[in-house]
């Protein structure tokens, strides 16, 4: 089933109010609260047709959320992407030119490539520098349970559990088309202070993903000190039940054209038997490695180096 069969159930907010911001950077805004702390931040649109981030931090933004310690930054990514959201199309504003979601290499970021995603995220890469923490919001192809997507490190498997939401933790390292943000910089650094998550909601348009976004964003809070108790308790919902922590092994980069998986998958099957047929990449046979195999997140935009599915197991 491809994405645009899928109801949209949501109604991404006008984020025109905030393109001024205040910090210089178009649709950033950061509220300094005089007190020493770190700097956490939540970004949402990275990708243009993920709509829950964008409604996540619009609603901090009419709660007058303000930050207890250190600065809080709200911003919004890739904005004409998700300026460009049709309703009758909503998968073509995903990005302009290319996934800003995979330009985070300083090679890419300081090299002569040019696009709509790589200006933004040229201009953004001095404001992301300051951020300390940070949570990324996102949304999925496919109805599958919400993900936290916590890194190959870790301090970020130890930032999770802090959050304890949403249920399921995959610790992975990423793509080989191009970095995450949740990846760039320090965020990256075994050793280093900073830290980030990146939460995936549900499906891109169901209903359910707000939620989910509000409350990983109140989880966010809380975890970091950023943002009083007084005022996150009122909002917050009961967690989840206690997190499991799925560890990507593979990463199944398409190499041929033709890739198919044979079955309609949408993520978390568990496929009991190593070496079954899962998918094939032209006519080579993509297998499980292990039993007890995950998928995670498996794409139906299935093009040349791009990730089709990644392969992990429960640990823990």
């Amino acid at each position: 089933m491809d994405d645009e069969t899928y109801a949209i159930e949501l109604a991404g907010p006008d984020i025109s109010p905030y393109k001024k911001g205040n910090t210089g950077f178009d649709y950033v805004t950061t509220f300094d609260s005089g007190v020493p702390g770190p700097h956490a931040a939540i970004s949402a649109v990275v990708h243009g047709n993920e709509l829950c981030g964008a409604i996540a931090l619009d609603w901090l933004f009419r709660e007058n959320v303000r930050p207890a310690r250190g600065k809080l930054s709200l911003f919004f990514c890739n904005v004409d992407a998700y300026l460009g959201f049709d309703r009758a199309n909503p998968q073509a504003s995903r990005f302009v030119d290319e996934d800003f979601n995979r330009v985070w290499n300083v090679e890419t970021l300081e090299g002569p490539r040019k696009s709509a995603e790589l200006a933004r995220a040229r201009a953004l890469r001095p404001f992301l520098d300051t951020v300390d923490l940070l949570l990324d919001i996102h949304s999925m192809q496919h109805p599958t349970a919400p993900l936290m997507l916590c890194g190959p490190l870790e301090k970020g498997r130890r930032f999770a559990r802090e959050l304890g939401t949403p249920a399921t933790v995959v610790s992975d390292a990423g793509h080989a088309a191009g970095k995450r943000m949740r990846d760039y910089g320090g965020f990256g650094d075994p050793d280093g202070p900073k830290n980030a998550l990146l939460v995936e909601c549900g499906q891109h348009w169901e209903r359910n993903s707000e939620p989910v976004a509000k409350q990983t964003a109140l989880r966010f809070l809380l975890a970091t000190g950023a943002v009083a108790r007084d005022w996150i308790a009122p909002r917050l919902t009961p967690p989840p039940a206690a997190q499991k922590v799925i560890e990507v092994t593979h990463a199944v980069t398409i190499r041929n054209d033709g890739f198919e998986f044979v079955e309609p998958f949408k993520g978390l099957e568990t496929i009991d038997k190593a070496g079954t047929i899962i998918a094939r990449d032209g006519q080579t046979p993509v297998t499980t490695p292990y039993d007890a195999c995950v998928l995670i997140m498996p794409s139906r935009r299935l093009g040349k180096g791009q990730t089709a599915v990644r392969l992990g197991r429960y640990i823990g």
